[in-house]
């Protein structure tokens, strides 16, 4: 009751200032300030204030928010789980229909023009730069392949 009589004053005021604005010959200011003016009357015939009235001061109503958002959160963390099983999921199902050792695994992909059979190694390398060097390569060949 007290908001509905709020609103229709509110209304009245800025209907008012609208006329007001108006006699000092600035029409398209006066009908803005009207417009905003009667966005509180409307609400009030139209129930919207007496609905929201009865919400604010309603346990049930307030218990029903509670649950939304409980439903809500439920929501997105059973997507955000399944985003995370997702992506291992796809990783392991992709690995078990593959052979167990993929004869290209440790060699960089570099498109289809440059792929070439990897050499096994004879003899192992105890130079520790030359194992260096082999770890950058590999880096240097994701980065070219990505432009950079």
């Amino acid at each position: 009751m007290i908001a509905e009589t709020v609103c229709s004053a509110v209304a009245a005021a800025g209907l008012g200032i609208a006329a007001v604005t108006a006699f000092r010959k600035r029409f398209l200011t006066a009908a803005r300030i009207a417009a905003y003016a009667l966005v509180p009357l409307g609400l009030v015939m139209t129930g919207v204030v007496q609905w929201a009235a009865d919400t604010a001061f309603s346990p049930v109503a307030w218990a029903g928010f509670g649950v939304l958002g409980g439903a809500w959160l439920l929501f997105a963390g059973t997507r955000a789980v399944e985003r995370r099983r997702g992506r291992k999921g796809r990783a392991v199902s992709a690995a078990a229909q593959h052979d167990p050792v993929a004869p290209q695994a440790s060699a960089p992909s570099l498109g289809p023009a440059s792929r070439t059979t990897a050499k096994p190694r004879t003899k192992p390398q105890a130079n520790s730069r030359a194992d260096a060097a082999d770890d950058f390569s590999d880096i240097e060949a994701i980065l070219k392949k990505h432009g950079i």
